[in-house]
């Protein structure tokens, strides 16, 4: 179920239009999936909190096929794309299994990342409700003014730094 998840690198801020392009382009049987998971984040202006959604892996979109040569093929319609990721760098592989779920557990079935609440006990972080309930050991940092949490996510087997929405009720 989670091993035909593919990542394409995209030029930064081009991620939406390239999606748009990919589901004009790519044939529906062979493309099953073409999305960019988001994040729910609360953004300050005129003197408001607003929610706003931002792209959680900037550069990149994710790609869900069966047909992974037809997709290779497909793709090279696409105007404006970089690359095809795999593992290694060279051949095309899908996500590791245990990435593509941990990201669907991570974001509700649109691929959104909604904003966490939580408390700060004894320098503790505890996560009361979201996403990151349960994953307070992926977070490296707070800050607490931008209500933003860093969290570390494997990616292709590294660690990528990716920002959620983490709005902190108290702290004791």
């Amino acid at each position: 179920m989670f091993d035909n998840w593919y990542v394409v690198q995209v030029r930064t801020g081009k991620e939406e239009e390239i999606v748009k392009k990919c589901q004009f382009y790519i044939d529906h049987d062979i493309l099953i999936d073409c999305f960019i998971p988001i994040t729910k984040k609360k953004k300050k202006y005129q003197g408001t909190w607003h929610i706003v959604d931002d792209i959680l892996f900037k550069g990149y979109i994710f790609m869900i096929t069966n047909q992974v040569e037809q997709l290779y093929t497909q793709l090279k319609k696409v105007p404006d794309l970089t690359k095809l990721l795999g593992n290694d760098g060279k051949e095309i592989y899908p996500i590791y299994p245990q990435e593509a779920m941990f990201l669907t557990k991570f974001s509700n079935k649109d691929h959104v990342v909604d904003i966490s609440n939580g408390i700060i006990e004894n320098d503790k972080i505890i996560i009361n409700e979201g996403p990151l309930i349960g994953l307070e050991g992926l977070i490296t940092k707070i800050d607490r003014h931008k209500r933003i949490a860093y969290v570390d996510v494997e990616l292709l087997g590294k660690l990528i730094r990716v920002q959620v929405g983490l709005e902190i009720i108290s702290k004791s």
